[in-house]
């Protein structure tokens, strides 16, 4: 699971905090070493290893998250709201560089954000919850093809669906305020 907030151990390195799980579950070191390096690189940290978090942007510290996340192999990765604190440049940055995990490693992902771009543009389906009690009130598909470029955000089809979600959300809100 990634948070929101920075949930990295402030006494340990990027490395020591992506072997965190591995140690635990008795892995060998080598083994240990060799995941973590695979990690460290595919989310772009390498020359980061022996930092620790104190010393990393935002956006440093939730793809080390992320990278202890995948390391651990999970067969379904957990986001709420990951990159709600980072700029939007970084935050940009970051839901490429998480489609591209999730394209090359195929991992299921529930990925809670209430950005509705964001939420077209990582998922290949959208689900609207109504208010209190929170279900699931509308789902909706997005059939964009994979890989997934940042210029799909200004194509009609993404503004349609972004359209159409605006207003179940509105739908949703003005009905809560009712009661």
């Amino acid at each position: 699971m990634v948070f929101q907030s920075y949930t990295l151990f402030p006494w340990l390195t990027v490395a020591q905090n992506i072997r965190f799980g591995l140690r635990e579950r008795g892995m060998s070191e080598a083994d240990q070493k060799e995941r973590s390096e695979f990690f460290i690189a595919k989310v772009g940290l390498r020359g980061f290893e022996h930092h620790f978090p104190k010393q990393l942007s935002g956006g440093m510290q939730q793809r080390t998250a992320i990278a202890r996340a995948l390391a651990n192999d999970p067969k379904m990765l957990l986001l709420d709201e990951p990159f709600g604190a980072l700029d939007n440049q970084t935050r940009v940055l970051m839901q490429e560089l998480l489609l591209g995990i999730w394209e090359s490693a195929q991992k299921t992902v529930l990925f809670v954000t209430h950005d509705i771009d964001e939420a077209i543009f990582m998922a290949n389906r959208v689900a609207v919850f109504s208010a209190r009690p929170g279900r699931i009130k509308t789902e909706i598909a997005v059939d964009f093809p994979h890989p997934r470029s940042y210029t799909i955000k200004t194509s009609p089809e993404f503004m349609d669906i972004k359209a159409r979600l605006t207003e179940e959300i509105r739908a949703e809100s003005m009905a809560a305020a009712e009661h």
